[in-house]
């Protein structure tokens, strides 16, 4: 059997699980595939199609940047990527100041972004079961608006 070729980088994320799926049974058989020289195992009946839907859910989720994003808007609007990516920097950079200084920001069909304090509590490791003091923080909330509620 010639070797395979390897999949460009781009590539790589989304052939990974149909590659698992590949190697893991033989259709014709329903036998498990084994490395050369090795005498395949059966498979077991009721475990195939739990091992194709775990196949199907392993697909990785697409992680959109913030290059992604401008890029998009630049297309739409007829603006440079540079010109775009510099206007979402500056966004960041504003929404980051104005979270700082304790404002509530809302962002209509989006949602609202506020900070939260945190009180000091006693929390316990998991591990030992010892009381261990937690020190107060501040987080960053995010609550969804009723229209991306309902898009997702």
């Amino acid at each position: 059997m010639p070797p395979a070729k390897k999949p460009a980088p781009a590539a790589k994320k989304t052939a990974a699980p149909a590659k698992l799926a590949a190697r893991t049974a033989v259709p014709a058989t329903g036998k498990t595939a084994a490395s050369p020289g090795k005498a395949a195992a059966p498979a077991k009946k009721a475990a195939a199609p739990a091992e194709t839907a775990a196949a199907a859910k392993a697909v990785p989720q697409a992680t959109i940047t913030l290059k992604h994003i401008a890029a998009e808007l630049a297309e739409a609007h007829d603006l440079s990527k540079k010109a775009a990516e510099a206007v979402l920097d500056d966004f960041v950079a504003l929404v980051t100041r104005q979270l700082v200084k304790g404002d509530k920001i809302r962002l209509s069909s989006l949602g609202i972004l506020q900070v939260r304090d945190r009180p000091a509590r006693t929390g316990r490791n998991p591990r030992t079961g010892e009381s261990v003091a937690v020190a107060a923080s501040r987080k960053i909330a995010f609550r969804p608006a009723k229209e991306l509620k309902t898009a997702v």
